[in-house]
């Protein structure tokens, strides 16, 4: 006989388990799938207790070089000691109810599949929200693909050096007008992987990132480029470039988050389902590239933005108005971009 359940019930069965257990099952889970982990710097993170945290990072000082001439004075220089500021202000939770009699009647372990979604929602909403930072947008709404320009009221904290409303350099965007005479900026750049349609190749795009990047000065070692599947699927098209012995090695495999071992451009590759969309995305075909449908591609340094990030707090309490746990989690987590020099994006969508 079914056990009697009342009318619009309707909670997942669950079993008792200790809080501690739970906690490692999550964080793990975050940390062995997030984009953003591998491609982004903690070392600012120091110590985080509560959402509004500030964590304050020294800027390296300038130093003026001046002429000499043999018998002048010697007029030293007073160092600025600047900072700028990482701030905490980032929460998401979650939140699920685990029955008594549904956990002794089941015959499923519903503590590991809720453990490993729980994890992964975490840490898809992290990458989605910092990959949005990361290239000038935001969602609209929570767990939606960032589609919608950042202003400068969304900025938090200071920043290192002076940056467009969005906190990053405009110089730093690679568009249509990157390979187009009199192309617009504010469209995007209609790739095809052999050339024949649009304005450039994928590759073509991956090298002008690369150029940007070197004419900052920033360190060819520990530079990265995320993709979006479409991007991908241009890089891996037959008459693509990218499994020949100049661009990786042919025996790597596409594994989730990093594409390959070997380097493309000098840029390791990963590739995530959570970069900024507009409009109908990148696969929307337009020759001329677009200003309402493309995708983004983001490339840059391990050095240029911080995170700060921890799973403050995992419990699990009895829910008092029936026979159940209650269990929750919060994810706290703050992001600064600290060199917008070593970041650089691209719009685009393909020609065909």
């Amino acid at each position: 006989m079914a056990f009697q359940t009342a009318g619009g019930y309707g909670n997942l069965p669950n079993g008792a388990f200790s809080p501690v257990i739970y906690s490692k099952k999550v964080q793990t889970a975050f940390r062995k799938t997030s984009v953003c982990e591998d491609v982004t710097s903690n070392d600012y993170m120091g110590e985080i207790a509560n959402m509004g945290d500030t964590v304050r990072i020294m800027k390296e000082p300038e130093v003026t070089i001046q002429e000499y001439a043999r018998g002048t004075a010697v007029t030293p220089q007073d160092l600025n000691d600047e900072d700028f500021t990482l701030i905490v202000d980032k929460a998401n939770y979650f939140a699920f109810k685990m029955d008594d009699i549904e956990e002794a009647h089941s015959h499923v372990n519903f503590e590991s599949m809720a453990s490993d979604r729980a994890g992964y929602r975490l840490r898809d909403q992290y990458d989605m929200e910092v990959l949005g930072y990361m290239t000038g947008f935001k969602s609209a709404t929570i767990s939606s693909i960032p589609g919608t320009a950042r202003v400068a009221a969304d900025k938090s904290g200071t920043d290192p050096i002076s940056v467009a409303a969005n906190g990053l350099l405009a110089n730093n965007l690679v568009s249509r007008a990157s390979f187009v005479s009199g192309g617009a900026a504010t469209d995007s750049i209609a790739t095809h992987p052999d050339g024949s349609t649009g304005e450039a190749t994928p590759l073509g795009v991956l090298n002008r990132m690369a150029r940007i990047l070197d004419q900052q000065n920033v360190d060819r070692e520990g530079r990265w480029v995320v993709i979006d599947p479409v991007f991908a699927e241009q890089l891996n098209d037959e008459n693509s470039k990218l499994l020949s012995n100049d661009f990786g090695n042919a025996n790597d495999a596409l594994r989730n988050g990093r594409v390959m071992t070997g380097l493309i451009r000098g840029f390791r590759v990963y590739m995530s389902n959570n970069l900024p969309s507009v409009g109908n995305g990148p696969a929307a075909v337009d020759t001329n590239g677009s200003s309402a449908n493309y995708g983004v591609v983001c490339a840059g340094h391990d050095s240029a933005v911080a995170t700060a990030s921890q799973i403050e707090k995992t419990e699990t309490y009895r829910d008092p108005d029936s026979f159940a746990d209650i269990v929750r989690g919060l994810h706290l987590y703050g992001r600064k971009i600290l060199r917008p020099e070593a970041l650089v994006r691209a719009h685009y969508n393909i020609a065909a």
